[in-house]
């Protein structure tokens, strides 16, 4: 009778499980899925890819948020995408769920830098070289070596004095120079021709087809990769032996007591030059085609650099003397909202994500548009206008982010606006310019610049 009564009961309790479980799944089925955002994805694999690099980025993007609001998906360089335009989703994605969308490159460019590059990691090896790339570009490091970099910037502008040049061609030079001082210190001199010589042959390759096959560029990229590495090798060898410690940013990677192994240390190395080059040089070139459309403006920069000239006692400029620039400053910062050389940035999901009643797919690569926000009304009246007054007053949170923001943010933000107030102190002090040729164009490939790159005739004051 017990056993049969314990039977009934076993038999009662899977009942109720087995119904419990049904209950869970059929809710769980009955529970509507979160939509995709709205969006299309254009032609198979290509996407809408043409459609965002063959003209005006602020074009493709105004569409589209017209069209579907601030968060749209759409499918570009092979990937599907969700792009948002707010300065609260741009938080979310960079800041305060970071952890939910990493990093991520087309793999042909993780190959060139290297798969131990910076830009390519979260967590705990990220962190480890955000400290040791902030230690040599922090202003404690960096105000040492103000004196270098406008050696470079004299050096720089007096080789282009009464010629006509292609200006960004020649600050992407001054760029890498001042990038391979802040590398490798004044003993940069004795590697930079070998070290230009590669890494020209490797930026080629940047965004170039991966076909790895004889004569490709992407080939003739991984070649000058190789040997890039292998200079850097000898770099690294010839420093141990000297055994001396160094503040730049190798001596930096070299002097981490946990010990980087030469690979990553090479693979961070191009990393840095590859992130201060073509991006420092495009804002240059920006800054002075603003300033050549907008003389009041010169006009007012050139006064605070020549005020500072007269009341120096030494010749040189001092950290501190850059300190006593906020025109000059606030031009900048101008130019970096108008001109958004970085028009977004690539996340990558590494789960489903659910925001604004939307499903993020994992895999997905999300990209929040920085030019956009710069770009609106909203956070910016006027937007299209070069006003640097407005920098007058902070901007609101979220609404300016020419670095980045959160734990991925340009740890060279520093640097860069040093070596550009270095070189327009005596750009505007001894030099005045004119653009040649058509003044309103924009070429796009792969980021917003000049129409050919604003040739300029540049002539000393008299």
């Amino acid at each position: 009778m017990e056993l049969i009564i314990f039977f009934f009961l076993a038999l009662a309790a899977s009942l109720v499980l087995l119904s419990s479980l049904f209950l869970l799944k059929f809710l769980s089925f009955a529970k509507p899925k979160l939509p995709l955002p709205p969006g299309t994805m254009g032609w198979p694999y290509i996407g809408e890819t043409f459609q965002l690099y063959s003209q005006n980025p602020n074009t493709f993007f105004s569409s589209k948020v017209k069209k579907y609001g601030s968060i749209f998906k759409t499918h570009i360089l092979g990937c599907p995408c969700v792009m948002t335009s707010s300065p609260e989703a741009a938080k979310l994605v960079l800041v305060s769920k970071a952890h939910l969308f990493k990093p991520t490159f087309p793999a042909s460019k993780e190959r060139m830098l290297g798969k131990q590059a910076i830009f390519f990691h979260q967590g705990d090896y990220h962190a480890k070289l955000r400290k040791l790339v902030l230690r040599a570009f922090m202003p404690e490091s960096i105000k040492n070596i103000v004196s270098d970099i406008e050696s470079l910037a004299v050096g720089s502008l007096e080789s282009w004095e009464g010629k006509l040049i292609t200006t960004f061609q020649e600050m992407k030079t001054y760029a890498f120079n001042v990038a391979l001082l802040s590398i490798f210190g004044k003993d940069e001199v004795l590697y930079r021709e070998d070290l230009k010589r590669c890494y020209y042959i490797l930026e080629k390759g940047y965004n170039s087809m991966p076909i790895n096959l004889p004569g490709t560029l992407f080939n003739k990229a991984m070649k000058a990769r190789k040997e890039l590495a292998q200079i850097l090798a000898k770099i690294l060898s010839l420093r141990r032996q000297m055994k001396k410690n160094q503040t730049d940013l190798l001596g930096s990677f070299m002097g981490d007591v946990e010990g980087l192994t030469d690979e990553q240390i090479a693979d961070n190395i191009i990393g840095v030059i590859f992130a201060a080059r073509d991006t420092t040089a495009s804002v240059l070139t920006w800054i002075l085609k603003y300033l050549a459309e907008n003389p009041t403006v010169l006009k007012a920069v050139t006064e605070e650099q020549e005020s500072i000239m007269k009341s120096k006692v030494e010749e040189g400029l001092k950290w501190e003397d850059t300190k006593k620039m906020p025109i000059t400053t606030r031009v900048i910062q101008e130019t970096l909202r108008v001109a958004s050389v970085l028009s977004f940035t690539f996340r990558e999901a590494v789960e489903d994500v659910e925001f604004n009643g939307y499903l993020i797919p994992k895999g997905w690569k999300v990209l929040p548009l920085f030019r956009n926000i710069h770009h609106s009304p909203d956070n910016f009246p006027d937007p299209e206008k070069f006003d640097p007054s407005r920098f007058e007053v902070a901007p609101k949170p979220n609404t300016f982010m020419p670095f980045g923001n959160g734990t991925h943010s340009c740890p060279g933000n520093e640097l860069a606006k040093l070596e550009i107030l270095v070189l327009l102190h005596h750009l505007t002090t001894k030099y005045r310019w004119s653009v040649m040729g058509p003044q309103n164009g924009i070429q796009y490939a792969p980021f917003a610049l000049p129409q050919n790159g604003l040739p300029i005739n540049l002539s000393l004051k008299r």
